[in-house]
This record gives structure tokens, C-alpha cells and sequence, in this order.
């Protein structure tokens, strides 16, 4: 049986999930700024309690985004440093698809609009839909806008997800013209559920060169300008 190792550092969260001979586990941490100090412990916590190290890995899975500029560079540089070093292939998987995962999972849900709160006036958005296997797949592609810029959603029942909705809740359901309930606002991306979109890439052979993995940003600024943060102030 195959050996799996999946990371994510994309948000206000760190966690880690493993997968051996079919069995899963996951560690995950709420924090602010310690992903530098908490990921590796955990890693290695996660190896030991599954038995196994990394030498043993068959693939690593890799949240890319979108998310904290600082955080997805702390996550990617573990990731690209484990596999480079043995020669592993890796799969990237987006931070919305991840909350849309964990929702198709929980809730009698067939589309799920993931929203996290990018902070700037803005959000990071993605439509997705239960697809073969109940795995998450993209209905429309994920982007960076103002809450009042999101793009209408196609017809039928959606379940709404992320930390977008705890902040703009109202805009959004104005912009998304379809209903859209219940909302988990508190939603976080997790490892567990890169885990269950990744491994089908990485069994199918379509993993990457780690050289090649890259975060989804989405945007190319982190700050507003002196002139922006005054107009919102106003």
C-alpha cells in the first residue's frame, strides 16, 4: 500500500495529514504566525504516529492556495525541500477546493461556494460540485475580487463555506443571486481534505516535479496603498 503526506499552511491554521496502508490521520493547529515553528514538529509527530518516516513516502500533497503570502511560502518550502531531496512527486491542491471537500463530505450538498476573507476589501472565490468519486471539482475558476464583484452562481441548491462569509455575508448573498445555506463561516482549508483530492492525482500518475509546484495567489499585492486604506476608513 502506498504512503501519502499532505500540508497546508495556506490560512490562519496549520495542519498536516497522512495516509498509510489506507488508514488516515490529520494534526491541525488554529494559529497566527507560528507555521514556521509548528509545521516540522508536526510532521514529524504525524510520521511517528503512523510508523512510517519520510523515506518511505510515496508522494507528498501540497495546499497552494489561495491564501497568506507568508504562509504558502512556509508550506511550499517544506514540501519542495522533502520531495527534491528524495524524489517524490507532489500534487497541489487549491485552498477552496479543500472547503468545498470537507462541505460535500458533511452536508447532503451537491455545489458549494468556498469563500475565504482575502482581506483588502476582497475575496478569494470558487464554485464547486460533487464530481465522480463525491471529489470536489470546479464549477467556475477561482479568483480574487470585492464581495460585491463575485460572479453569479449557476442554478440549483448551494451550501456556502469560509471565513469570506463571516465578513461580507450580505454582499454576497446579493452578488451570488442562488440560495445559499447553511453557511460554515468559521470554515478553515485543511490537510485532510488535500489528502483526498491529492492521492487520486498521485495514483494516477499525474503527480509533479516539486521544482514545478507554485502557489495560487491570485493576486500579485498584499497591502493597500495609504490612499486605499484611508478611502475604507472613510
Amino acid at each position: 500500500m502506498s504512503t501519502y503526506l499532505a500540508v497546508d499552511t495556506a490560512t490562519e491554521a496549520c495542519s498536516v495529514a497522512l495516509w498509510v496502508d489506507g488508514k488516515a490521520r490529520e494534526h491541525f493547529e488554529p494559529m497566527q504566525r507560528e507555521h514556521t515553528q509548528r509545521l516540522l514538529p508536526m510532521i514529524q509527530a504525524i510520521l511517528a504516529e503512523g510508523g512510517t518516516s519520510v523515506s518511505r513516502l510515496d508522494g507528498i500533497v501540497c495546499g497552494i492556495g489561495p491564501g497568506s503570502f507568508a504562509g504558502l511560502r512556509i508550506g511550499l518550502g517544506v514540501v519542495k525541500g522533502l520531495a527534491l531531496a528524495r524524489d517524490l512527486p507532489v500534487a497541489g491542491v487549491s485552498s477552496l477546493a479543500m472547503l468545498a471537500q470537507r462541505a460535500l463530505q458533511e452536508r447532503p450538498a451537491a455545489q458549494v461556494a468556498s469563500i475565504i476573507d482575502a482581506r483588502m476589501n476582497e475575496v478569494y472565490f470558487g464554485a464547486y460540485r460533487r464530481g465522480a468519486a463525491g471529489l470536489a471539482e470546479p464549477l467556475l475558476a477561482d479568483r480574487v475580487c470585492p464581495p460585491q464583484e463575485v460572479p453569479a452562481l449557476p442554478e440549483g441548491a448551494w451550501l456556502g463555506v469560509g471565513t469570506g462569509w463571516g465578513r461580507h455575508e450580505a454582499v454576497l448573498r446579493e452578488a451570488l443571486r442562488a440560495p445559499v445555506a447553511p453557511v460554515d463561516s468559521a470554515a478553515l482549508p485543511r490537510a485532510a481534505e488535500a489528502l483526498i483530492l491529492g492521492i487520486p492525482v498521485l495514483e494516477a500518475g499525474r503527480g509533479q516535479s516539486a521544482d514545478s509546484l507554485a502557489p495560487a495567489y491570485l493576486r500579485d499585492r498584499v497591502a493597500l496603498t495609504v490612499q486605499e486604506q484611508a478611502s475604507l476608513r472613510r
